[in-house]
């Protein structure tokens, strides 16, 4: 999966990176329109943005650029980011009003007894029409690397959770399985980074 990697600082507002396209579901249902990311990694974040030209349905309790649980549960995208060698992995949860979620995990499914703190170390934006929305995340690469380190042997998965109440489940990498599962960590796919 491309990372883009920039030797100057990014910032809201002045991101001017290219969005990849998400075109089907799970079942590879067609999806349109798609939902957009893109991952880009500066001096000091690692940055992840999603959008969707379409209304979206964020959690009731979401705030915006607050940590709120089971964001899943309404519209929202995925970032999951891991380590092959310990297994450890990290899922980041980005609300389309830039509420978020993250947590540590051992194993598939299996979230750390003490969880990092998330806070300290996140910042969320967005934009948010009636009828389209784009949020981003910036992650301090430092404390990414302080968990479960970040070189090209990390891997990297994006998956979308839309259309609620009536979700379905969307994920740049095929992860194999009948029912939506995104915790393979095993299956992502190698960062392949692009200067930019």
């Amino acid at each position: 999966m491309i990372l883009f990697q920039s030797s100057k600082p990014l910032s809201w507002g002045q991101l001017d990176l290219p969005l990849f396209g998400l075109n089907s579901d799970w079942f590879s249902q067609p999806l349109q329109p798609p939902a957009m990311f893109s991952i880009a990694a500066d001096p000091k974040y690692l940055w992840f943005i999603a959008s969707r030209q379409a209304p979206a349905i964020t959690h009731p309790s979401a705030e915006p650029n607050h940590f709120t649980p089971e964001l899943w549960k309404y519209d929202c995208a995925e970032l999951f980011i891991s380590c092959p060698q310990s297994g450890h992995y990290l899922e980041f949860n980005l609300a389309p009003n830039s509420s978020w979620w993250a947590s540590e995990f051992s194993s598939p499914r299996m979230a750390t007894k003490t969880q990092p703190p998330f806070s300290n170390h996140i910042q969320t934006w967005q934009d948010t029409t009636d009828q389209s929305w784009i949020t981003a995340m910036a992650i301090e690469l430092d404390f990414i690397k302080s968990h479960i380190g970040f070189s090209p042997a990390s891997k990297i998965n994006v998956t979308f959770i839309l259309n609620s109440p009536q979700q379905i489940f969307i994920s740049a990498t095929k992860l194999p399985g009948e029912n939506p599962d995104y915790h393979q960590p095993h299956h992502f796919e190698r960062i392949f980074f692009k200067a930019i």
